[in-house]
């Protein structure tokens, strides 16, 4: 599950330390008695492995600082070594070689101390798409495409030019040259064409069925709306 991933490494911890107190924030503060510190410094994207499932689980790598604390300071690095050889011998975990920068301690306004990072795979499994058996053959319908023309007026007949004009549906979009003209070389023949026009700060929305692929004839819209 998604929302329990922490418990792997919590589960793993308790089984080398057991009974120790867990701390899932940054190490930046003193705390009584003993335990282990499991801070979540970085989440980064795995390279998926080879499966003949689809789709393939999402893989990721979890990197946890490590660190440790006792009223003992000799009792805190011995349960720091300890966590260190069980992540060694554990062939998921992978243990980095190279300890926190001092920018990284720096960033959590905490003082360096024995730790290391901690890489852990975390998968997430995918549920798969039914896909619905096709029970009869493809058919391709074709639709011719036409040229599309059109004039913007404003308040009192106004060409309004610069205006952006947009058709949604087919991720089209132009803008009106200065006498309020545009137009759109390919959109289909048939079916209702859904334009969208933004005008000084404003939106208007129309919808037609008919087709203009007349430059000299073009569909012309009147934005009333604009007028104060």
């Amino acid at each position: 599950m998604i929302d329990h991933f922490d418990e792997q490494v919590k589960n793993w911890v308790l089984g080398v330390a057991e009974g120790a107190e867990l701390w899932l924030g940054p190490p930046n503060g003193q705390r009584a008695g003993s335990g282990v510190g499991l801070y979540l410094l970085e989440v980064m994207k795995a390279a998926p492995t080879s499966s003949a499932r689809r789709p393939a689980p999402l893989q990721l790598t979890l990197r946890y600082l490590i660190t440790t604390w006792a009223e003992k300071a000799e009792d805190a690095h011995q349960l720091l070594v300890r966590l260190i050889l069980a992540a060694m011998e554990n062939a998921d975990y992978e243990v980095e070689s190279e300890p926190p920068s001092t920018n990284v301690w720096t960033a959590m306004s905490a003082s360096p101390r024995p730790s290391f990072f901690l890489r852990v795979p975390f998968t997430y499994e995918r549920q798969p798409v039914d896909t619905k058996l096709v029970r009869q053959p493809l058919q391709i319908q074709v639709t011719a495409t036409v040229s599309f023309y059109g004039l913007l007026l404003g308040p009192e007949g106004i060409p309004l030019s610069d205006c952006r004009v947009e058709i949604p549906a087919l991720s089209l979009s132009t803008s009106t040259d200065y006498k309020g003209r545009f137009g759109f070389p390919l959109v289909p023949g048939e079916g209702t064409k859904n334009l969208l026009i933004k005008a000084k700060g404003r939106e208007l929305s129309i919808s037609t069925d008919a087709s203009y692929p007349d430059s000299a004839a073009p569909m012309v819209i009147n934005f009333t709306s604009l007028e104060d």
